[in-house]
């Protein structure tokens, strides 16, 4: 009888999130993160890495625009003139899940995962936005790669701006 082949863990998918982790073990900060189009896929890669309790304060899938609003407080009125998929939202959403959680970095992803647009807005259109006491920094990404592949990206640029966030902070940032 032959075992089927395991599949990959998270963490040998996103390898980076083990650097993560390490950086903010090492820096003392914590992170929730705030997920739309990815779906709880950061939450998943942030909590596979072994002693992930240290920093990871919680998450919250927020695929509603009420959801956003009633947990997050992004605003119904940015929702209005933005569209739940913009710069705007995400940060807000990133500052929601940092202030709500009680957490030194918040993340908020918002997008288009694919294959079809959604309310005029192409596949593959992302922002990922990190929030700490610095300031919040967004990342926009553009092309279509295909669902799961827009998810993936998503989060691995979620990952790095949690590196940067956590580098900055470690060198004496408040």
């Amino acid at each position: 009888m032959s075992a089927e082949p395991e599949a990959p863990l998270l963490v040998d998918a996103f390898p980076e999130s083990r650097t993560v982790g390490d950086a903010l073990r090492a820096a003392g900060l914590t992170v929730a993160v705030a997920e739309s189009c990815t779906g709880g896929l950061l939450g998943a890669v942030l909590t596979a890495v072994p002693g992930a309790s240290v920093y990871v304060r919680g998450g919250m899938i927020a695929y509603a625009d009420d959801v956003k609003v009633a947990q997050l407080g992004v605003e119904p009125a940015t929702l209005a003139t933005r569209g739940a998929v913009s710069e705007d939202v995400a940060r807000q959403m990133a500052e929601g899940a940092r202030t709500r959680l009680n957490a030194a970095l918040g993340v908020g992803i918002t997008g288009v995962a694919g294959p079809d647009a959604e309310r005029g807005k192409p596949a593959g259109l992302v922002f990922v936005a990190v929030a700490s006491a610095r300031g919040v920094r967004v990342e926009r990404l553009d092309g279509d790669r295909g669902r799961e592949e827009n998810r993936a990206a998503a989060v691995r640029v979620a990952l790095q701006l949690c590196l940067d966030a956590a580098r900055a902070e470690g060198r004496g940032g408040g």
